[in-house]
């Protein structure tokens, strides 16, 4: 694994992309997450985080919340919980994310953000043109991230979980502080 990565040799420069449900914060698999009382990070968050922080000037989260769309949450909700979540990584780990992008439209809508589509990754790059897609690494638990990833060139890391992937990445890992660990050993 540790060999893998170090092929790709990741300085600075790259552009890390993180999804939400799964990978920062524990899955709600019956549900959405619609308050940040619902909103528990995932076991070693925190110190994956920190070890990015040091790793990445850009740090981009990208997630698919149709549940807007299904009017199970509103806007408002979904900011609410991201409110959290960065209030909570800015106190704790002086962590922030540049961007976070998020595609509330329901699943095949007409003008579809949802990833495997590439237009949160192409809204950040337009934000950011120094972005460059073949210096970035998309983590996620899911068909639709390592797709998404894929799509656009990226290299890809998959957090293994209850969720069946069909679709191959580049590296599969147990957890964000895994592959964490795995770039603090060879930077």
């Amino acid at each position: 694994m540790t060999l893998i990565v170090k092929e790709w040799r990741i300085d600075k420069s790259w552009t890390l992309f993180l999804d939400r449900d799964g990978v920062i914060n524990e899955r709600n698999f019956e549900g959405y997450i619609t308050s940040p009382n619902q909103f528990k990070f995932k076991a070693g968050v925190f110190d994956a985080l920190k070890i990015f922080n040091g790793l990445f000037d850009k740090k981009i989260l990208v997630t698919n919340q149709q549940g807007v769309a299904k009017k199970i949450m509103s806007k408002r909700n979904l900011d609410e919980v991201h409110r959290y979540m960065s209030q909570e990584l800015k106190s704790n780990i002086n962590f922030e994310f540049d961007a976070i992008f998020t595609a509330i439209n329901r699943r095949g809508a007409e003008n579809d953000r949802r990833k495997p589509n590439k237009s949160m990754a192409l809204e950040a790059k337009e934000i950011d043109p120094d972005i460059d897609f073949e210096k970035s690494i998309m983590i996620g638990d899911t068909d639709s991230d390592i797709k998404f990833g894929t799509n656009l060139g990226m290299k890809t890391v998959l957090i293994n979980s209850e969720e069946v992937v069909t679709e191959k990445p580049d590296l599969t890992v147990e957890s964000l502080k895994e592959f964490a660990l795995i770039l603090n050993e060879i930077k």
